[in-house]
């Protein structure tokens, strides 16, 4: 990575809890109060979002819930609206795309701007930064905190400093004094393994590893190492990328109780191919990887993953996960089960696989079935595999 010649102005939006913030916007009464948005407190999964009232005693996102329950138990307990934060996420980056078109979404409630051409209408980086935060506050009463800088790594760290409801402004030349006093934990591929080999290296900061010999990373991190002393030293060429395709769509569930039942596993991961599968029809783009996610009793983690032709089918999709979970040996207990799809693309003309016959139609039954889903719930049509002789324990959702 090395930084370009003129100065850019990128700014990184990030709403302050999310969801916790839209729930409490809509209901006065928590104002104030814990919100806790996620699983089930007396269930097994996680925290989706904590309000800033529940991070004070402890919560935060992708704790266990069961955790969250014992750190505040006089906590508001919500379970995750995904429609309603969907609608909310359009407003506020179509309120974004008004100062520039170049607007790259991380996800629901983040994205980066370039707003260097737009200085002539709108001001210049801390100016459209508070602009950004006053039309939010206006349009959909929420707040957001704000970075800008001259590159997107710098604008999303200066992000996240002064939350929630921040504006932190990065002036171009000054990155490295702005890096150099924070903990290494803040660059992008630090984390736990790779901060505790530098600090056994005696690299705590920011600034002490922009000082180190890119020899010296490269011999501990490989050709990861010049990278992290590239963004030590606040330096990121990267574009913003308006039509950027999302890098993966997935599913993850909890199990109520750890198992050992393969078919239930197995209805869980049909299930769950069929929602990412629905989820990339929705969203134009089918993918090449599969890859399984198994979560043992005792926490261990294991992926695997098949690339192949493009694709958006559910059944498709889990013919893959279900090849790869057959060459697993359960040695123990399952605890969460996931689908995702990566490597994707444009589901348009040429995408799909032109060696089966049968995909056009099955494209055709697919949206139609969509279309019910959307009409009547998820449940309205599904397959037959998944409509069950006898009761079995459903799993929780979210999931870790």
């Amino acid at each position: 990575m090395g930084q370009e010649a003129g100065p850019r102005t990128i700014v990184h939006v990030d709403m302050d809890a999310f969801y916790a913030s839209v729930e409490q916007r809509d209901r006065p009464e928590l104002h104030g109060l814990p919100v806790i948005v996620g699983a089930d407190p007396r269930g097994r999964g996680v925290v989706s979002a904590a309000s800033y009232e529940a991070r004070r005693f402890g919560v935060h996102s992708a704790m266990p819930i069961s955790r969250a329950f014992r750190l505040c138990p006089e906590g508001v307990f919500l379970p995750v609206d995904m429609d309603k934060y969907a609608r909310v996420s359009v407003e506020v980056m179509a309120i974004l795309a008004e100062f520039t078109p170049l607007v790259e979404p991380l996800s629901i409630d983040e994205a980066f701007l370039d707003v260097t051409a737009s200085g002539a209408l709108w001001g210049d980086g801390a100016a459209i930064g508070r602009q950004i935060k006053s039309k939010i506050r206006s349009r959909v009463s929420l707040t957001a905190s704000v970075g800008v800088a001259a590159n997107k790594f710098v604008a999303k760290v200066a992000s996240e400093l002064e939350k929630p409801d921040g504006l932190v402004v990065v002036a171009p030349g000054r990155e490295g004094e702005f890096l150099s006093p924070l903990p290494v934990g803040r660059l992008w591929g630090v984390g736990k393994v790779a901060g505790a080999e530098l600090q056994a290296m005696g690299i705590l900061t920011i600034g002490q590893l922009a000082q180190t010999p890119a020899a010296h990373l490269k011999a501990r991190f490989g050709p990861h190492g010049p990278d992290l002393l590239q963004l030590a030293r606040g330096l990121d060429d990267r574009p913003v990328q308006p039509d950027a395709a999302p890098k993966s769509m997935g599913a993850e569930e909890t199990f109520e109780q750890d198992t050992r039942d393969v078919e239930l596993v197995r209805a869980t991961l049909r299930g769950q191919s069929e929602r990412v599968a629905r989820e990339l029809r929705g969203t134009g783009y089918a993918g090449r990887t599969v890859t399984l996610k198994l979560r043992f009793a005792d926490f261990s983690t294991i992926t695997r993953a098949q690339t192949g032709d493009p694709t958006q089918d559910g059944l498709a999709i889990y013919r893959r996960v279900e090849a790869l979970f057959s060459r697993v040996r359960l040695t123990q207990a399952v605890r969460l089960i996931g689908v995702s799809v990566s490597m994707l693309g444009s589901a348009g003309s040429g995408q799909l696989s032109l060696l089966e016959p049968d995909v056009a139609r099955t494209e055709r039954l697919a949206r139609a079935v969509d279309r019910l889903a959307a009409r009547f719930g998820d449940e309205a049509v599904r397959p037959a595999s998944l409509v069950p002789g006898r009761r079995r324990p459903r799993p929780r959702q979210p999931s870790e």
